[in-house]
């Protein structure tokens, strides 16, 4: 899971798993708020780290960045979201919508930010270099080969080897 995904929800709990930011190995950015989104959770030298690497993150560190509220383990998660969120969900509606309203204000990107990141990514996708990496990545098994799919940071930085 990336951080794409993660930072348009309002709270990240997560299985013990593999979190990053694979795109600018890729030959791209981040589009879809993960730029404007990520340094509000984990900072900006940590959001360099992970969009800049291309690293999988495991679950553990995730939640050590603050990438994710919580990680924990496949058995736990389901009861403690479901815990969590029929507490919330006991509370004034009003309470809450004005508590997120607020939070919004200071922690998310406007509107147009957004639209720029979306654009700018739109164009990566018509970089030549962005075109034959994502075709590398295809042939290698990339959204067709489960084993693949477990590994695939790990030949990133290999991607233009012949």
């Amino acid at each position: 899971m990336n951080s794409c995904s993660l930072a348009t929800c309002d709270l990240h709990h997560a299985r013990t798993c593999a979190f990053g930011q694979p795109e600018v190995a890729v030959g791209l950015h981040p589009g879809g708020g993960g730029t404007e989104r990520l340094p509000h959770l984990v900072g900006r030298g940590r959001a360099l780290e992970i969009v800049l690497s291309g690293n999988d993150f495991d679950g553990d560190t995730a939640e050590r960045y603050g990438y994710v509220n919580r990680a924990l383990p496949e058995a736990e998660l389901d009861g403690f979201v479901d815990a969590l969120a029929r507490r919330i969900a006991s509370f004034d509606q009003r309470a809450i919508t004005a508590a997120k309203n607020l939070v919004n204000q200071v922690s998310l990107p406007s509107a147009d930010q957004l639209l720029g990141s979306f654009s700018s990514f739109q164009t990566a996708l018509t970089w030549p270099e962005a075109q034959q990496r994502i075709l590398k990545l295809l042939a290698r098994g990339l959204q067709k080969d489960g084993e693949f799919e477990r590994q695939w940071p790990s030949v990133l930085g290999t991607l233009l080897d012949a």
